[in-house]
């Protein structure tokens, strides 16, 4: 009986060691098995930044693998949006004073959503399966499927979970083994507390999962009162929804371990009776910036857009390949330091690879060694050694192949320039034509493909040109 070991290994944040993967509906005996994971997305209150580029890029590595050995038919990706947080509600009522709270709050969402969708796109990220907003989880739906309100009611049914002081809050100490993903011990932790601790909390680790809203927030009716939800208690719903209540691989950064992934293993097992929420955890490493920790008051923040479009990192702006690739040179659990100088030495390997790659077709079978570094906890640094190997003996074809997988491809901007020569003159013509829609979108098509557009004006005859640049 095939139990899905495809030799892939992966470090599993909860045992700290490497394992064979064996999906559960391989083992299970599935007559149709999925392999499925979740990623803690975006909180869409404000531009993604260049820490939040990493998490993307590396599971977006894993999905192509996961497709690549189990067939894209058989893997399900969900990456959520959280598009309910109190730091959206601050930006909504900031950027948008005029309006009622509700249609402000729309706008940053949309707007934020949009932008992080682009940017992503430019990195050569692949859409995941499903992308669900935790806004149309919060009540009970009508397909009967999961709701925040209705698992909390099951929690406090449970013994999980108590009502005091407006609040629903999640009892820890129900929980035996709580804190066992970030090895905190809940008597340490309270023994060494050092923070005053909110009356109508039990115990002070316990958690929000639903609080009353006033007037001026954004609510929804539920048994305890109009209120909304706590982070943590989102993705538990979101992944439940779409993945079942144990499920493959949950991944995230490390700043997520704990409290946010804690929690959620926490909602989710209790309010189940399950053994796991999810059989391997993954986190990525921190990102820095030219040796610091990004801060805006250091002056090293910088977003995926300002990286892609403006000169604010080494006075040039980047590629979205080379991003990505400088990204990848280091072991996705390892910290990384971004630095212009690794942007430039990324460009140069890429410029290096399509110079040694012209001629050679793609349709070759992917090299061993290459596939054997990913299946090792996905070893990029290792299969991108490798890619050099493969390009100096002469194996160009089978080297485009690899880097293909890993959603590198150092050619395809001339592969690509007639298409979208064509499509940019179809929105030319629709530009004059005037209809706007239609040429808006060409324009996200393009977007989306990771192809940047920017128009301008001829300077002989004022007309409108448009160029483009591949922002992959």
């Amino acid at each position: 009986m095939d139990d899905g070991d495809r030799g892939l290994k992966l470090f599993n944040t909860m045992t700290r060691r490497k394992a064979a993967l064996r999906p559960l509906d391989w083992r299970n005996g599935a007559s149709d098995p999925k392999l499925r994971m979740y990623v803690c997305g975006p909180t869409v209150y404000d531009e993604a930044h260049i820490g939040n580029a990493r998490p993307v890029i590396v599971f977006d590595v894993l999905f192509r693998l996961l497709r690549h050995l189990y067939g894209p038919a058989h893997v399900t990706y969900v990456r959520n949006i959280t598009d309910v947080d109190d730091k959206i509600n601050a930006r909504a009522a900031r950027d948008f004073p005029g309006l009622e709270l509700n249609d402000a709050i729309r706008r940053v969402t949309e707007r934020t959503a949009d932008q992080f969708h682009r940017d992503v796109a430019a990195l050569g990220c692949l859409a995941p399966s499903f992308e669900p907003r935790a806004t149309e989880f919060v009540v009970p739906r009508g397909d009967g499927g999961p709701d925040m309100v209705s698992m909390i009611g099951s929690l406090i049914e449970r013994g999980h979970a108590y009502e005091a002081a407006g609040e629903v809050l999640f009892s820890v100490r129900s929980m035996p083994d709580y804190g066992a993903l970030s090895r905190r011990n809940l008597d340490d932790q309270q023994a060494g507390a050092r923070v005053a601790v909110e009356a109508h909390k039990r115990d002070p680790a316990d958690f929000v999962l639903w609080k009353l809203s006033d007037e001026n927030e954004p609510g929804w009716p539920s048994p305890w009162g109009r209120g909304r939800p706590g982070w943590h208690i989102e993705c538990s719903v979101m992944s439940e929804a779409y993945l079942g209540q144990t499920f493959d691989i949950h991944g995230g950064g490390l700043d997520l371990i704990f409290p946010h992934h804690e929690n959620e293993i926490a909602q989710s097992r209790c309010a189940h009776g399950t053994h796991a929420m999810a059989e391997i955890w993954m986190h990525n490493g921190f990102l820095q910036v030219e040796g610091r920790k990004m801060s805006k008051s250091l002056g090293n923040f910088h977003t995926i857009r300002e990286v892609l479009e403006t000169d604010k990192v080494g006075g040039r702006s980047w590629p979205g390949e080379a991003v990505r690739l400088a990204m990848l040179k280091t072991h996705y659990r390892e910290p990384i330091d971004f630095t212009a100088a690794r942007l430039e030495e990324a460009v140069r390997e890429l410029d290096r690879w399509e110079r040694m790659a012209e001629g050679a077709t793609s349709d070759a079978v992917i090299d061993d060694q290459f596939l054997d570094c990913l299946r090792d906890d996905l070893s990029v640094s290792g299969a991108i050694a490798r890619t050099h190997e493969l390009f100096d003996a002469g194996q160009a074809a089978s080297a485009l192949t690899g880097l293909r997988l890993i959603g590198i491809d150092p050619v395809r901007q001339a592969a690509i320039g007639a298409d979208v020569e064509r499509r940019i003159a179809a929105r030319l013509d629709l530009l004059r034509a005037r209809d706007f829609a239609a040429a808006d979108q060409i324009r996200d098509e393009l977007a989306a493909e990771g192809v940047l557009l920017k128009d301008g004006k001829d300077p002989a005859t004022g007309e409108r040109v448009t160029t483009w640049e591949l922002r992959r």
